[in-house]
């Protein structure tokens, strides 16, 4: 962490009107107000970007498991459909639960073993219904990551936007006191 330490380098010219003249030192190095504000815009940049990436990737994460969940979804439909629409729940069906499958039923909560299983109606049907749930709570999750994704790429481009015109300002004012004074 920094430290921004205020020393007074003021004359006694500037003193007698009135004027107390200030430098600042940032760990030591002599730098003036400008150079402090140039500096805080870009930790500010910097900071949001750190809070950027862990973000992007529980992102990344939750978007591969809605992957996995879809296919167990379709998997499951697929089971689901071999049923008749009146058959009583003693009736069962062989399932094939792959390793993406029995990783999405974990998700939910359900520990499965891959390969072929035989599954009720109201099994199957209760299995489609958690990894529908899932889905959707994974989907509520992203639209919330995704807005507050949205709020940091904005307040670092933002923080850029303001390091950027803060120099541009400082160096045309510079020019301008050096054309001035010649």
């Amino acid at each position: 962490m920094q430290t921004i330490e205020r020393v007074n380098v003021g004359s006694d010219i500037l003193n007698s009107w009135g004027i107390e003249a200030n430098d600042y030192k940032i760990d030591g190095k002599q730098v003036d107000f400008q150079d402090i504000l140039v500096n805080i815009s870009k930790k500010r940049a910097v900071a949001v970007e750190g809070e950027i990436v862990p973000l992007s990737a529980r992102i990344r994460s939750r978007n591969a498991l809605m992957d996995v969940l879809g296919e167990a979804l379709s998997v499951l439909s697929g089971a689901q459909a071999a049923f008749a629409s009146d058959d009583a729940g003693s009736k069962t069906t062989s399932v094939s639960l792959s390793a993406n499958t029995v990783k999405a039923l974990k998700a939910c909560g359900k520990n499965y073993s891959a390969g072929t299983q035989s599954l009720s109606k109201s099994k199957v049907e209760e299995l489609v219904q958690l990894v529908k749930s899932k889905i959707d709570s994974c989907n509520n999750q992203s639209q919330t990551d995704m807005t507050r994704l949205q709020s940091l790429v904005d307040r670092r481009d933002q923080s850029f936007t303001s390091a950027t015109e803060l120099m541009t300002n400082v160096s045309d004012t510079r020019g301008n006191l050096i054309s001035n004074i010649g």
